[in-house]
């Protein structure tokens, strides 16, 4: 049953854990402190900040939840559910919640989004070819 949490509720619950300031006083705010920053050789400094370092994670996260999609068990409607009522309360806290109301958040949705398309696409898909006629 653990294998059908979405795993796109990790950067869910960070970022809420950052709004309500547990991760640092700041709030949202932290969200844009520098991790990294390096010289590139044009000359222009390159740098990450937590925000950009939580939606790489993320897509990361996204990668693993599409391949969990290409499996055939009876877990994968549940992960699909999950997912779908993940996605759902991203949008309500995104319209509801004004902590919420940054592009982090809203690129975060957007991946939680990507995952419940593409996971009921890939299960379509892949229940397509399971079906078999015999003759």
């Amino acid at each position: 049953m653990l294998a059908s949490i979405p795993l796109l509720i990790l950067p869910f619950a960070l970022y809420n854990l950052a709004m309500t300031g547990a991760l640092g006083a700041g709030g949202v705010a932290v969200f844009e402190d520098t991790v990294t920053s390096l010289a590139m050789l044009s000359g222009a400094t390159w740098s990450m900040s937590v925000g950009d370092l939580l939606i790489v994670g993320s897509l990361v996260l996204l990668f693993v939840e599409i391949l969990k999609a290409t499996r055939t068990s009876s877990k994968t409607l549940v992960d699909h559910i999950l997912s779908m009522v993940l996605f759902i309360v991203f949008l309500i806290e995104f319209l509801a919640v004004a902590g919420a109301a940054t592009d982090v958040f809203f690129i975060l949705m957007a991946i939680s989004f990507i995952d419940v398309i593409a996971g009921f696409t890939i299960s379509m898909r892949t229940a397509g070819r399971d079906v078999s006629i015999g003759l």
